[in-house]
């Protein structure tokens, strides 16, 4: 008799036991699906009243079709600059010569993350409002909750930002993608957008208006896919994480 059904006879390894089930399952044709890993959905809704930088274009949708006598189906058109909710800026929104979103490389939007807590760390996130949670394990993206609750109904013009020097050190631990639960990485007055000139100069993505008011510190994996808009400067993306 092999060695994995005599464990499971004599029910010597609850492991072998467990693997000699599934094997069993998988002969008679069914499939096994893992339990569901949790997820966090990261991206503020999305309509009318979403806040907006102020001169920027907010969401609007009218309905080009509406279900009736005559029309089977119901077609919205949409308005909204593309850094409504949840975004990933592209180079072409700090860099006159950057690509587009719709040119980038993935990779960096889909991965281990760390989520880093600076809660009410004033108008610059600093190096010291990261070090407890850096550690030498950190992975190549980085999100940093600033509110307590992140206000979704309302534009912050007091908004807190990364201080270039903090994505500088970032960018030297091989960080490659920065996010925020603020509406830019920038102070909302900032006329140089000195932290979009770190990451143009270093390669890095950024997120912006992420949500992430009930994300504990830790690591997760991080999905968040721009749409390939081929000449924006900017995509909306539906972000979230998944435990590990």
């Amino acid at each position: 008799m092999p060695v994995g059904a005599a464990a499971c006879r004599g029910g010597q390894s609850r492991t072998l036991y467990f693997s000699c089930q599934l094997n069993r399952t998988a002969s008679a044709g069914a499939t096994y699906d893992p339990p569901m890993k949790r997820l966090w959905d990261l991206s503020p809704p999305v309509h009318a009243g979403s806040p907006v930088f102020p001169g920027d274009t907010a969401y609007q949708q009218q309905w080009s079709a509406t279900l009736g006598p005559g029309c089977p189906v119901n077609v919205s058109a949409i308005t909204l600059s593309p850094h409504v909710g949840a975004h990933a800026d592209a180079p072409l929104h700090y860099d006159p010569e950057g690509a587009a979103i719709g040119l980038l490389d993935l990779s960096p939007y889909l991965g281990r993350c760390r989520v880093i807590h600076a809660l009410d760390c004033g108008p610059l996130v600093h190096w010291d409002h990261l070090r407890h949670a850096v550690g030498d394990d950190l992975p190549p993206r980085v999100l940093v909750r600033t509110y307590q609750r992140m206000p979704q109904d309302r534009w912050d013009g007091q908004l807190a930002a990364y201080a270039p020097q903090t994505i500088e050190r970032l960018a030297d631990l091989g960080v490659q993608l920065v996010g925020i639960d603020t509406a830019s990485i920038d102070p909302a007055e900032s006329k140089t957008l000195d932290s979009h000139q770190v990451i143009r100069r270093r390669g890095l993505r950024v997120l912006e208006n992420l949500v992430l008011d009930e994300v504990p510190e830790g690591d997760y994996e991080l999905i968040a896919l721009p749409l390939k808009l081929v000449s924006a400067d900017a995509s909306p993306v539906r972000a979230v994480l998944r435990e590990l």
